[in-house]
């Protein structure tokens, strides 16, 4: 490729609105070109990599022996009312009528469409296990969209669905894609971790998220640096103390706290760790309030909460529904003195633990502390872990201690079961011809949203830093003087012709630029290796080479360079 016959785009500066890193990046870089709020258009520079992305993720599934099909974007609304989800999937959904007046939807994903193609064309055992895939632009409505491609509108998606007749065979396929997922993401030379989640709107009895580990990720995963446990906080274990409840050495009293209404407030002004305090979270559920103890330098898992008993689709309590209960501000509440015929107290474990600890009073600027349990107040209802894991806490796997790191979501691999075949009414004959409901797996990749994650793993401050894998180009040839000198031109005219021969990915910057606007543009978007043709360099035999993460450029001999940079190349394709 020669930049004179492509099309480049660059910037020196990006648009104010742009938040992320790889947002700033992407469009200065020219990968992309907005349209509409959350809607892109992939320039050419752009679709290369994104190609590129998309190849990789085909190769991986063949191999896992699924089969790629093409599914309808526009979907017909009988399929999601069938399932029960027209309603309930939200505003996310574009819905959209034909002619006739018809409800349709613009796909946000595809287990309605591949579940009734299923139940067409699946009717014996024989047929399965089956795995299919595709490739496809998906819709999603968000509310507010932004971080360029990480939270686009429209997307490109990989999405595959399992068919199988027991569950040990999903299980097989479950850890056939989890293998060809980590393959993806290591050929695309990507700093990942596979972390288990919770499987979400999409229903099923297990899922795994694949993360790109990155400082701006918006999910937090604990995982252990000394096992291979790693899970998305929202899943991650927060074990029991190993330690039996410390007995009572204090005495109940309550303590004047006049404006302290937090935790950090109240543990500053009594000059006791944060770790002795407790907070209470009123919810309300079915119309039940039920009060959440956490400790106080602890927080509150939304998601484990909701797998409680009773609190699927709790709510917190309003200060008027506070109020009427306590007849006490929020800020000042506690579980002492509670009516435990009406009020269900559920305790953290380590709150359950605690002892000689201090929460509120129920009465405004006062908490009380020295409370303990069984003598100040009845056990807990119910102890369940209820938090967030933090730094330090033991691994639930008892291999070492947790830490904590950023990640952005690229992947999820779901176990569905039957959610979807039941509803539907998709079955097969089994050995004995009686017809068994398909159990199903699903497998999701964010091919465009691989792209902008990789930008927020590597960048710096002349640009993008890919991976070799999706860089848009392997190498640029970049010849200063191109047009004015022959004896440049017919050297980097011959590198350029050796590499395309060796199957290299090259471009030529056959540009009348000067250097510094050449060298600045093959950083910014991201090209793994250069090689710099100079009349200078040829005059002494050499040339100067650069990989992208290389902090300075070395000669190279010019006798050498085409067998040096494939050398140096192919290793990075390994």
């Amino acid at each position: 490729m020669r930049t004179s016959r492509f099309f480049l785009s660059t910037s020196k500066e990006a648009p104010a609105e742009a938040e992320l890193v790889s947002h700033k990046l992407m469009l200065r870089a020219g990968l992309i070109k907005r349209l509409g709020s959350g809607l892109y258009t992939w320039m050419p520079l752009g679709l290369r990599i994104l190609r590129k992305v998309e190849a990789v993720v085909r190769e991986e599934m063949n191999r896992a022996g699924a089969i790629e099909l093409l599914m309808p974007a526009v979907i017909p609304a009988e399929l999601w009312q069938e399932s029960g989800r027209w309603e309930v999937f939200g505003p996310q959904m574009l819905k959209i009528k034909d002619r006739h007046q018809r409800d349709f939807l613009f796909g946000p994903t595809h287990e309605e469409v591949i579940t009734d193609l299923a139940r067409k064309e699946l009717k014996s055992y024989k047929q399965l296990p089956v795995n299919f895939y595709q490739v496809q632009t998906k819709f999603r409505d968000e509310i507010r969209p932004r971080f360029g491609v990480m939270r686009a509108r429209e997307f490109l998606m990989k999405d595959a669905y399992s068919f199988h007749l027991t569950e040990s065979s999903l299980d097989e396929t479950y850890r056939t894609m989890h293998a060809a997922y980590s393959r993806i993401f290591e050929r695309l030379g990507l700093k990942f971790r596979a972390v288990a989640a919770d499987t979400g709107a999409i229903g099923g009895s297990g899922s795994h998220e694949f993360h790109v580990l990155a400082d701006s990720g918006e999910d937090a995963i604990a995982f252990c640096p000394d096992s291979d446990y790693a899970a998305n906080v929202e899943m991650a274990e927060g074990l029991a103390p190993n330690t039996a409840r410390p007995a009572a050495t204090e005495t109940m009293r309550d303590v004047d706290t006049p404006k302290q209404t937090t935790c950090e407030d109240v543990a500053a002004l009594l000059g006791i760790p944060l770790q002795k305090t407790v907070k209470l979270i009123a919810v309300m559920a079915a119309d039940k309030l039920n009060v959440l103890l956490i400790r106080g330098d602890h927080n509150l898992n939304e998601v484990k909460a909701a797998k409680i008993d009773g609190l699927a689709d709790f709510r917190f309590a309003t200060d008027e529904e506070i109020r009427a209960t306590f007849n006490c501000p929020p800020g000042f509440l506690g579980p002492v003195g509670l009516d435990r015929s009406t009020i269900r107290v559920i305790a953290d474990r380590t709150v359950a633990a605690m002892a000689d600890f201090v929460c509120g009073a129920n009465k405004p600027k006062f908490h009380t502390a020295g409370v303990n349990w069984g003598r100040d107040l009845p056990e807990p209802d119910l102890v369940a872990d209820i938090r967030n894991v933090v730094e330090g806490d033991p691994s639930p796997d008892g291999k070492g201690s947790l830490g904590l790191c950023r990640g952005i979501e690229v992947g999820h691999i779901f176990k569905l079961g039957t959610k979807y075949s039941e509803a539907l009414g998709a079955t097969v004959l089994d050995e004995q011809g009686k017809a068994r409901t398909v159990i199903m797996g699903c497998y999701g990749i964010g091919v465009s949203r691989i792209v902008g994650a990789a930008i927020e793993q590597g960048n710096d401050e002349r640009g993008i830093v890919f991976p070799q894998a999706i860089a848009p180009f392997e190498l640029a040839i970049v010849p200063l003087g191109y047009g004015r000198n022959a004896q440049v031109r017919e050297a980097a005219d011959a590198l350029y012709n050796q590499m395309v021969e060796a199957g290299v990915d090259v471009v030529l910057d056959d540009r009348d630029e000067r250097p510094g606007v050449m060298f600045a543009d093959m950083e910014l978007i991201g090209v793994a290796h250069r090689l710099v043709v100079s009349e200078r360099g040829l005059k002494e035999g050499q040339l100067e080479y650069q990989a992208r993460t290389d902090a300075q450029a070395s000669k190279i001999a010019q006798a050498d360079a085409a067998a040096y940079v494939k050398e140096r190349i192919e290793a990075c394709r390994s």
